[in-house]
């Protein structure tokens, strides 16, 4: 990438983060999308970020980031809800394309948040594979009741740490990594009203000065 030839977990965060206040601030600059980023990124990648966020169609990760061609390897699935596929998917964006930060991106007024939510409350849950999705993200909310957070932004802080863990648990690539301190997982809560990410979950990342809510 131009900015940083080879980004620290810090690096890349703030990198991410000065994208997001571009966003919010109405003076993004969209970078990396002209037609010779699109030649240089043709023949490799190098992204600094792997994002896992949720399928939302309001969470356009290039978008809020203020990212372009060949910055984030993202991916995405309904309530960020992980199974082998995406373990795979994050592990290559770390163990092959040398990111150095993995990012987990939840927002507010989650579908599959809401669900589970729901699912809890009434017994009912949708049927198909969508149920299977409300399953995944069920732990979550159980474990946000049981230290007291209801309200809907601790429910989806909660669910934002819980999969930062789940992916640290079940990724010895990923685990290692962090441990010696080449990669960090941090955990973003998007509101879509206002376009701002903030900080609610990060495992590696030394960043004096940044606040975790």
């Amino acid at each position: 990438m131009s900015e940083i030839q080879t980004p620290t977990p810090r690096d890349a965060f703030e990198l991410l983060l000065a994208g997001n206040q571009r966003f919010v601030s109405g003076t993004s600059e969209h970078p990396n999308q002209d037609a010779a980023r699109r030649a240089e990124t043709a023949p490799t990648q190098q992204p600094f970020a792997v994002l896992f966020g949720c399928s939302d169609s309001r969470l356009a990760a290039e978008i809020i980031f203020d990212r372009g061609l060949g910055d984030l390897f993202v991916v995405r699935t309904a309530g960020h809800v992980m199974g082998p596929e995406v373990l795979g998917s994050i592990e290559f964006g770390v163990e092959v394309l040398g990111c150095p930060l993995v990012v987990i991106l939840g927002h507010d007024s989650c579908g599959a948040v809401g669900a589970a939510c729901a699912a809890l409350e009434d017994g009912m849950t949708p049927a198909g594979y969508v149920r299977d999705v409300v399953e995944r993200v069920t732990p979550s909310v159980l474990a946000a009741r049981a230290a007291g957070r209801v309200e809907p932004e601790e429910v989806l802080a909660e669910h934002v740490r819980h999969t930062a863990d789940l992916l640290l648990d079940r990724s010895r690539v990923l685990a290692d990594k962090v441990a010696v301190g080449r990669t960090a997982v941090v955990g973003l809560r998007y509101r879509l009203a206002d376009g701002t990410a903030e900080l609610v979950a990060s495992h590696g990342l030394q960043a004096a000065g940044i606040a975790v809510s």
